[in-house]
């Protein structure tokens, strides 16, 4: 009896062309990764830092706000007793709007 473990049986040539086939592709993809993920930091524009908001907007008093909207140079705010308050960039009501909300 001998002690020596056996040898691994040689791989056909075919099967070791497609061993490095693989190996070569692993190493492409891990590079290209690597660059796409490098490329999109370096490249990418600094994200928005968001809309820009008055410092305050005062409501008129009882009212409380459902919802708000910007467009250019206006902030609009939905209240709950059904008003639409336009305010300009300053926070200056620019416009109050009453909501007809017939019920059937």
């Amino acid at each position: 009896m001998t002690d020596h473990p056996l040898a691994e049986p040689e791989l056909p040539p075919s099967l070791r062309f497609l061993k490095h086939l693989v190996t070569v592709l692993m190493i492409v993809m891990i590079v290209g990764v690597i660059t796409v993920v490098g490329l999109l930091v370096t490249r990418m524009p600094s994200a928005p830092t968001g809309p820009v908001l008055p410092d305050a907007l005062a409501l008129p008093a009882g009212a409380k706000a459902a919802a708000v909207t910007m467009g250019t140079g206006w902030i609009a705010v939905v209240t709950t007793d059904d008003r639409i308050l336009i305010y300009d960039t300053t926070g200056n009501l620019r416009q109050e709007l009453q909501i007809d909300v017939t019920k059937p």
